[in-house]
């Protein structure tokens, strides 16, 4: 599976997080530790929000280890809030347009899990993106059509039931043509001001997530696994789980696709 981590907070620079712990993001790309797949060398990216509304966006198809740009940008770069992405392929290819962060106007989005069986309803997945929305359908993955169809429910009014109507739609397209697990995520998106995470799967094995403030940075990570093995602080986001976090605030509600559709 994938690794990502998220910052919200007082500017630091990128490679605070990225690339400067002792097990970074990038030392996560490849020695992961809780996942399935160690090696995540299928691209990379970042999303960072600085002066404009809209997200700087830079990604690339390299193993985030062995690209100097990488480096170079994260140790010049300061931002107070910013979404970075190693990723493993799960079926679709090794290409720009498949990596994570993407970004829609202000929004930005990346994703790590899966929806079980999705080559076999992948058409119907995306029937399900609006017309007006279809222009930004730009790889094959299913997280970016996961984001476009929250996007098409409404994210920017209501973050929270978007997704879960987006995921439960997926959900249900799984179970009808697809495979189990039928759905495994971790996901954060923001729209330049707010940090949402979420954690949640159909069986009891959602990916990991943690969360930690740092009172020395004024800021919190969001990531897939702690920065540092010996760093105390770190807590473990509970499974069905939305999360809001804003500056030191943030809260925790419940993640419940199904309810999502039955109020529909």
């Amino acid at each position: 599976m994938c690794r990502w981590a998220a910052y919200v907070g007082q500017p630091i620079f990128l490679e605070d997080i990225i690339s400067r712990p002792q097990h970074s993001l990038i030392h996560q790309s490849h020695c992961a530790t809780q996942c399935h797949t160690a090696i995540n060398a299928d691209g990379f990216g970042i999303a960072w929000y600085a002066d404009r509304p809209e997200p700087g966006l830079y990604r690339d198809v390299m193993p985030a280890w062995s690209d100097p740009n990488l480096r170079s940008l994260t140790a010049q770069v300061k931002s107070g809030l910013f979404l970075a992405h190693v990723r493993a392929s799960t079926g679709t290819a090794t290409s720009r347009n498949n990596c994570h962060p993407f970004a829609v106007g202000r929004w930005s989005f990346m994703h790590n899990g899966q929806i079980g069986g999705y080559d076999a309803f992948r058409r119907d997945a995306e029937m399900l993106i609006p017309d007006t929305l279809y222009p930004h359908r730009k790889g094959a993955t299913d997280s970016e059509a996961l984001f476009l169809v929250a996007l098409g429910e409404g994210l920017d009014r209501d973050p929270k039931a978007a997704l879960e109507r987006a995921t439960a739609r997926f959900e249900a397209l799984s179970r009808a043509k697809g495979a189990a697990p039928h759905v495994r995520l971790t996901c954060a998106f923001s729209d330049g001001q707010s940090l949402y995470a979420v954690r949640y799967a159909t069986d009891p094995f959602a990916p990991s997530l943690y969360h930690r403030w740092s009172d020395s940075r004024r800021g919190r990570a969001v990531v897939s696994e702690p920065l540092e093995s010996d760093e105390a602080g770190w807590e473990e986001l509970p499974q069905g789980a939305f999360c809001v976090f804003e500056g030191a605030e943030m809260r925790i509600e419940p993640f419940c696709p199904a309810l999502a559709i039955l109020a529909a």
